[in-house]
């Protein structure tokens, strides 16, 4: 009896501390990015030693796709599948481009620093499309359905975190006015 006490006890230590060092990760990829968080940092806020780190996570891709598992559990992107019920285009756009510039508001700090380390960081590269791939292109096909090319690469253009950050950051637009910028936009008549 006492031994399954014990055995349980120290596997929800071994999770707690999986956990500390999920979070510990998540919050330096937030702050300064996954390029340059390093195990040792990791370690430190996490409060374990590095060896305890490898333990849990023998190679940064395991990091990395603990880390955006986390990410996307507490606050997974917008499900693009129920707009495609929406039948008027503007009134479809505008649902989808406000759940998306909401989710980009509530995580801009990490999307800010995934995106730009993302552009010379293979690992993240790779994690990136494999965790959140499916959202991105789902959100751009049921956005960009029944409309011309030229509409698509508007609606291509309002998808994007950047687009959002000049808007919303830069500009000073609420979400609602750039949303309602991009649906003009991307529904204007050639």
């Amino acid at each position: 009896m006492a031994r399954t006490y014990t055995l349980k006890k120290r596997a929800e230590q071994q999770a707690e501390t999986r956990q500390r060092i999920v979070d510990a990760a998540v919050e330096l990829h937030s702050s300064i990015g996954p390029a340059n968080t390093t195990i040792s940092m990791v370690a430190e806020r996490a409060g374990v030693q590095r060896h305890t780190v490898y333990a849990h996570f023998p190679d940064e891709k395991t990091l990395l796709l603990a880390c955006s598992g986390e990410t996307n559990e507490r606050d997974p992107p917008p499900e693009a599948e129920t707009w495609r019920a929406i039948e008027d285009r503007a009134e479809r756009l505008r649902v989808g481009l406000s759940a998306v510039y909401d989710w980009f508001g509530r995580n801009a700090n990490l999307l800010a620093c995934v995106l730009r380390d993302m552009e010379h960081y293979p690992p993240l590269q790779e994690i990136m499309r494999l965790r959140f791939g499916p959202y991105i292109r789902a959100q751009h096909e049921v956005l960009g359905d029944g409309l011309t090319p030229r509409q698509r690469v508007a609606v291509d253009l309002a998808l994007s975190f950047f687009t959002w950050r000049t808007l919303v950051k830069e500009g000073g637009l609420s979400h609602e006015d750039a949303v309602a910028v991009m649906v003009e936009a991307a529904l204007a008549q050639p």
